[in-house]
């Protein structure tokens, strides 16, 4: 079962919780007037809409007007709303669950929770609606554009047993990947490097200094102008693997992003990023027994 938490005032709704906001110092005359000014992309005919609909409304539940004042400090809640939002038409696989956890298989261009253009069409959406779920919360996350193991949280209370051992780097992460040929190596070998956040907000790079990521690379197969990888990383920056991986020449297959970020195909799901998390080992903290989950799609 899942736990139950109910400190948000409005439920979740369609698998997706409400959002919340505390409103910041400012001289607004009316509530509508600031969240038009937060929120220029929304309408005021939109807004009104909500609020008729009483689903945007304050920590104690009680529904806001347009015209309700303006108050510094206090919360609101609302539901985020898609006119669009492009269909993924790729399924999960739950591989386990317990009371505890649960372990998912995601696919290729599926987000793991809403953000931009998705709401709907993530992981976290997804499970929740189909397990009727609201405190199901990822403990780890996988870049919308690989594939593999992940696991959810669905009970507060252990959460935190099962975060510190991500943050204590006691989880073996396992990663596949298809690259081209490194010539010139002993394999396996482990990279290192500094990696700091590039110049665009969404890409990494690598710079001079003290490395802050490590990752063990070996040769599983090797498949013609290409070698299936195996990649440990001992450390979990944003986009490492990617980054690690064109850093040495060898960009893993349909890298949109690296070494250089090329247009947006928006909705071209035709060639998935060829990176799989393939498998999760740790020691359980609860049971002190070993856990392994692995993933049952290839590349």
């Amino acid at each position: 079962m899942c736990s139950r938490h109910t400190a948000a005032p409005l439920p979740m709704r369609d698998g997706v919780a409400p959002s919340y906001l505390w409103l910041p110092d400012g001289q607004w005359p009316d509530m509508l007037s600031f969240l038009l000014e937060r929120y220029p992309q929304i309408s005021a005919a939109q807004w009104r809409d909500r609020m008729a609909r009483g689903e945007v409304v304050n920590g104690d539940g009680a529904v806001l007007a347009p015209d309700s004042p303006y108050r510094r400090g206090m919360r609101i809640f609302y539901y985020r709303e898609l006119e669009r939002e492009t269909p993924i038409p790729f399924q999960e696989a739950i591989l386990f669950q317990d009371e505890h956890l649960i372990v998912v298989d995601k696919p290729h261009f599926l987000p793991m929770t809403p953000a931009g253009r998705f709401v709907q069409e993530t992981l976290l959406t997804r499970l929740k609606k189909n397990l009727d779920c609201a405190e199901l919360t990822p403990i780890h996350r996988l870049d919308r554009e690989t594939a593999g193991v992940v696991i959810f949280s669905r009970q507060v209370a252990s959460r935190g047993a099962y975060q510190s051992l991500f943050q204590r780097r006691e989880v073996r992460k396992t990663y596949e990947a298809l690259a081209p040929v490194l010539a010139g190596r002993d394999f396996p070998f482990i990279y290192r490097s500094r990696m700091v956040e590039g110049e665009q907000f969404f890409l990494m790079r690598e710079e001079a200094g003290e490395p802050n990521s490590e990752t063990i690379i070996e040769v599983i197969e090797e498949r013609g102008d290409v070698n299936l990888y195996r990649l440990q990383p001992h450390t979990g920056r944003k986009h490492q693997l990617r980054v690690h991986l064109a850093s040495l020449g060898i960009p893993i297959v349909n890298d949109a992003f690296y070494p250089v970020a090329l247009p947006c195909k928006e909705d071209d799901m035709s060639q998935p990023l060829q990176l799989l998390a393939r498998a999760i080992d740790f020691t359980d903290p609860l049971s002190g027994e070993p856990r392994h989950f692995e993933s049952r799609r290839s590349l």
